[in-house]
């Protein structure tokens, strides 16, 4: 039976060493938190840092460690001081997370760091590829190895690799700012399956692999070379009935009830979180002041609860914020404070679970404002603890979990006077619009939790290997690529059947820019040379162009997808009868949308119109294309056009014409004893279509397709070619 491997920076069990002797204790995060459990329910294995530099402690204890956490199916990567400071401290903590929580400011781009992130990302991956067995599906977590997926697919390129980023992922402006941006993506780009929290973070990914890479993206893939990436959205959930029936265990019990003899009664605010930059606290405080100072009848009566975890105290933008959230809360506690009441009780630690669950059951409101959070399963502890009834959580709007909890009374973190007004109207609403919303959020919760959230991911990783594995059977074999060559050379009389762009050449920005060069002309040549050979190029090309280009080699075309034939030594040849007077009522919708498109252009043909868009942003381009196809559907409604849409192009031609008819005048001139068609657009799908069984059809990109068989690219293509004609 095959393994989960799951991959992430901490393992869920951290050494520590005092007085010499070695600990085990389990780590803090949602991550190590929410999987715990779910790992440990089928054949798996975790591989991690386990906690204490690898300086700290000798070769003998180095062993001991791996022995006693191979007893939890938990493997250590060992890393040093040096490592640490500049992989985590350094590239993962200054530069990646400043950056996608849109602190750009707070960012360093240093090489140093870089260079360290790249060699501890190697260190993961031998350390996975000495485990992995084959079958294993390996799971990746998190910015600190975002290069691992592609370091697992050069070493092991059948493997099964899913990643999850359980941060956001910035706009793709802001994803540009990083210098060694197109090393994350391919790093990124070698999982089978990528997961966000939200559909908003898959959209930001998919605009930057557009945009810097050039990726093309459809229905939840990302063609990148001969593979398909999938992409989707995951959003993460919480061990639910751990949280929900925290209120009966007797230490949760103890806890509040001791808590509730000091609170006296009043109403509680509780935030809780990692004192870190992106969580919004001193904005949360000031906001807590100027409800205060609007709502003088809950002085005495209303005490907030911030506790804020200790967190990356050596990085010296974490002691700043730590000292001005000391001011603030000295200074509203200064302000508002009496001898009998403190406005703020501010608890700078870690809380155990006990206290955690008490502190949710007895608040009256959780103020949860993070400027900008991947998730937060703070929000979904604490609703799952109140089970349905009394409670009311505040939320931003920024965060990921906002996306699910739409019952919360939503913020914008950066507007105090929100806030404000959300704690006034929390602590004013009646218990049973309480109830309702707490109700609502809890069935949701209950639903999705955090194993439903795994099983999920790693049944669409199956799903999506599977689904590799069938169109990766189509790709051609060696022994269908041999006896396509026999055939080829015992038949006497060949019909080759070949596109042009992105098939025999490759797409340019510029469709001008795609002249045959010197080794295609040798190579078509060749072949015509051959007497067995009628050998026809297939273009949406006009006839102008490929007689221009090709027209002195002894060829036939097919042109304007399938407008104009042209059989070998004859003239050119109108399919039929077409109408071009609807170019201008067309002409001019289709010159609007490339005016407000930088980079596209219009070709006007024979009896078509091309928009071209390679050159234009992505992003800009996909806006556009829908809008003109909106337009276009409803003014070519009654006109007997149709609206094709290829690689980068929509073009707006006649009814009815296309390759694979024009390519039945080939197809039924001669009883041939060898048909083999290459193309790799949707336009070349009509001509595998018309072809008859014994044929060789092949569709050049890794997609489905009518074609027998898949090659990956031009140059593939030319390979084949090169064979045949020898």
């Amino acid at each position: 039976m095959s393994r989960l491997l799951t991959v992430s920076n901490r393992l869920p069990l951290s050494v520590t060493k005092k007085g010499g002797q070695l600990s085990y204790v389990p780590s803090v995060g949602g991550l190590a938190t929410g999987l715990g459990s779910f790992y440990k329910s089928r054949p798996s294995a975790w591989v991690g840092w386990p906690g204490i530099p690898s300086g700290r402690i000798g070769d003998a204890e180095s062993k001991d460690i791996g022995k006693r956490l191979a007893c939890e199916n938990c493997h250590p990567v060992f890393l040093s001081r040096y490592e640490l400071e500049n992989y985590y401290h350094g590239f993962a903590n200054r530069t990646i997370w400043p950056l996608f929580h849109y602190f750009p400011l707070y960012a360093k781009y240093e090489t140093s760091y870089w260079n360290v992130y790249q060699r501890v990302n190697e260190k993961f991956r031998d350390a996975v590829l000495d485990i992995a067995e084959v079958g294993d599906e390996i799971w990746v977590h998190d910015y600190h190895l975002m290069l691992l997926p592609r370091l697992i697919r050069e070493v092991r390129p059948e493997a099964a690799v899913g990643f999850f980023l359980h941060v956001p992922f910035p706009s793709s402006e802001i994803f540009r700012l990083l210098p060694w941006r197109e090393e994350i993506l391919q790093g990124l780009m070698g999982a089978d399956l990528i997961g966000f929290h939200t559909h908003g973070y898959v959209h930001h990914f998919v605009s930057a692999a557009r945009n810097i890479l050039g990726h093309e993206y459809a229905d939840g893939e990302i063609a990148a070379g001969n593979r398909v990436v999938k992409v989707d959205a995951f959003p993460m959930g919480i061990d639910f009935e751990r949280w929900a029936t925290a209120g009966e265990d007797e230490a949760v019990q103890k806890e509040a009830a001791k808590a509730a003899k000091q609170l006296r009664g009043r109403k509680i605010i509780l935030s809780v979180d990692r004192l870190d930059y992106t969580k919004g606290i001193p904005e949360r405080l000031e906001a807590f002041e100027l409800f205060l100072q609007n709502n003088p009848q809950y002085w005495g009566t209303v005490t907030l609860i911030m506790v804020a975890v200790p967190s990356r105290t050596v990085v010296e933008t974490y002691a700043r914020l730590k000292k001005h959230v000391d001011e603030l809360v000295g200074r509203i506690n200064g302000e508002f404070g009496t001898v009998g009441w403190v406005p703020i009780w501010y608890l700078y630690r870690s809380l155990p679970f006990h206290t955690l669950a008490a502190f949710y059951q007895l608040a009256d409101v959780a103020l949860v404002t993070p400027l900008r959070d991947g998730m937060n399963l703070i929000a979904k502890e604490f609703c799952a603890t109140k089970g349905g009834g009394r409670g009311v959580l505040i939320l931003s709007e920024l965060t990921g979990a906002a996306q699910e909890l739409g019952e919360a009374l939503l913020v914008n973190p950066n507007n105090k006077e929100e806030i404000a007004a959300a704690l006034a109207d929390a602590l004013a609403m009646p218990e049973e619009d309480q109830g309702r919303r707490a109700e609502a959020i809890c069935r949701r919760l209950r639903r999705y939790d955090v194993t439903r959230w795994a099983e999920e991911f790693v049944r669409e990783l199956k799903q999506t290997k599977k689904e590799q594995s069938e169109l990766a059977t189509r790709r051609l074999p060696a022994r269908a690529r041999e006896k396509i060559v026999r055939d080829y050379r015992a038949a006497a009389k060949r019909l080759l059947l070949l596109d042009y762009d992105g098939t025999l050449v490759l797409f340019t920005r510029r469709p001008e820019h795609a002249k045959p060069d010197g080794e295609l002309l040798r190579l078509l040549a060749a072949l015509a040379r051959d007497e067995k050979n009628e050998v026809v190029v297939m273009s949406g090309r006009e006839r102008e162009t490929l007689q221009e280009w090709l027209g002195a080699l002894a060829l036939s075309f097919i042109a304007d997808h399938g407008a104009w034939v042209k059989e070998g030594g004859k003239d050119w040849l109108l399919i039929e009868p077409l109408r071009d007077d609807w170019k201008i009522r067309i002409g001019h919708i289709i010159e609007r949308y490339a005016d407000r498109t930088p980079g596209a252009h219009v070709e006007e043909k024979n009896f078509s119109l091309a928009l071209h868009y390679r050159a234009a942003a992505p992003e800009l381009a996909a806006m556009r294309i829908a809008e003109l196809k909106e337009d276009l559907y409803h003014e070519t409604a009654n006109l007997n056009l149709e609206i094709l849409e290829g690689n980068r192009v929509i073009e707006v031609r006649n009814a009815g014409v296309n390759k694979g008819r024009a390519s039945l005048r080939f197809l039924d001139n001669e009883p041939w004893d060898f048909i083999l068609a290459i193309g790799d657009g949707r336009t070349d799908e009509d001509v595998f279509a018309v072809l008859p069984d014994d044929a060789y059809s092949i569709k050049v990109r890794l997609e489905p397709s009518h074609a027998r068989f898949n090659l990956a690219s031009v140059a593939d293509v030319r390979a084949l070619l090169k064979e045949l004609a020898r």
